[in-house]
């Protein structure tokens, strides 16, 4: 079966990525202007003989693999604030690990169910229908009213049967997607680009865990707009799932005596948020002025005005609650550190295949997207 121009695209991409150089560097060695390779992978046109020739020796493959129908995409919800060049790319490498995870899991015989199905649309319609499924999902995911999520990637992984990979993407418009079961998932990707803030990253796991309970029907890869009622409700699912009320009203009441600034920076460290979140908590809770009032504090703290672009009153009294945290890890105060985001299910897989024999330490690099010598450092300090 031949492929399309849209799979053979999709096919150069994948192969371009594995041999690990840009669309310029592919195009000077096949021999080809950069116009007429990126029409090529961006499936807009189709190869000649003597293209697919060149090419398949360029990239160090056989002319039949550029030809094969493509891996479809993985059902995805991918959304982003802008237009990302490298959004099929992102897509397909997503698509390749999930494949290698459930490949892993089949070696080691340990796939954990998706514990949550059965919440999907379960919570009734309305505005309180995202409060209402992080509700039902902290419940059967056995934690307590007032406890605290203490270690989100552990809970995701162990617990609830979704598999959690991190991405490297350099930019604020991207801060994560997820894949519908049956897709290699239930999985979440988290962008944790080193500008990104560990609260950030928390939230984005939580976040995606409230697109897969409410909004199945959106899973499309095609579809990359953001939608602003879809986006909110997942916002407001992360925020009770994260810091549910009863036990936020507790740690709040028990702060009392302390600053706005100080209270505000103790409770967002108990949950692992970022501190407008908490702040977006008290509007909510209809607590008049708080951001003014923690800004004045702020600066009594800390000597610096906290810039007019983050003031959440500019987005509007019904949209306050529903908007995004802070991102960004040079303006959240007193940030979280990366151990406090660590997935670590996939590796601990990796190293109970390889010290059982069920696959080469090549192979567990490769899984991990580590370099050889990096995998052997790795092996050489697991206790």
């Amino acid at each position: 079966m031949i492929a399309s121009a849209a799979d053979f695209g999709r096919n150069i991409l994948r192969a371009r990525v594995a041999a690990g150089i840009s669309q310029d560097q592919a195009a000077e060695l096949a021999g080809l202007s950069r116009a007429a390779y990126r029409s090529l992978e961006a499936g807009e046109s189709e190869p000649r003989s003597r293209t697919l020739l060149a090419l398949s020796e360029a990239l160090g493959v056989r002319p039949e693999e550029l030809l094969r129908p493509a891996d479809p995409l993985p059902r995805a919800r991918f959304r982003s604030l802008k237009r990302l060049n490298n959004r099929t790319q992102l897509l397909m490498d997503v698509g390749r690990q999930l494949r290698d995870y459930r490949d892993l899991e089949e070696v080691v015989g340990e796939r954990p169910g998706w514990a949550l199905s059965a919440l999907a649309g379960r919570a009734h319609p309305g505005p309180r229908r995202p409060i209402d499924a992080a509700m039902l999902a902290r419940s059967e995911l056995g934690l307590g009213d007032r406890e605290p999520v203490r270690d989100i990637a552990g809970l995701l992984e162990e617990r609830a049967g979704v598999k959690l990979l991190r991405a490297n993407v350099h930019t604020d418009a991207f801060f994560g997607l997820s894949v519908a079961e049956g897709d290699g998932g239930p999985a979440i990707v988290v962008n944790t680009w080193e500008r990104i803030s560990v609260e950030r990253w928390i939230f984005t796991a939580a976040h995606e865990l409230g697109h897969l309970l409410l909004h199945l029907a959106d899973f499309n890869p095609d579809v990359d707009g953001e939608e602003e009622a879809s986006e909110g409700e997942a916002n407001l699912f992360a925020s009770h799932f994260l810091m549910p009320d009863g036990a936020f009203l507790a740690e709040w009441g028990q702060a009392a005596g302390l600053s706005t600034y100080e209270r505000v920076l103790k409770v967002k460290r108990i949950f692992h948020v970022s501190y407008k979140t908490v702040l977006y908590r008290l509007r909510e809770r209809g607590v008049r002025e708080v951001w003014l009032r923690f800004q004045v504090d702020a600066k009594r703290h800390t000597g610096k005005t906290l810039a007019k672009t983050d003031e959440p009153d500019a987005l509007g009294a019904d949209a306050f609650w529903l908007s995004s945290p802070e991102w960004s890890k040079a303006r959240e105060p007193r940030g979280l550190e990366t151990d406090d985001f660590v997935p670590d299910r996939r590796s601990a897989l990796v190293r109970r295949a390889v010290e059982g024999g069920d696959i080469s330490l090549a192979r567990g690099a490769e899984i991990l997207g580590l370099p050889l010598a990096t995998m052997k450092t790795l092996r050489s300090s697991w206790l």
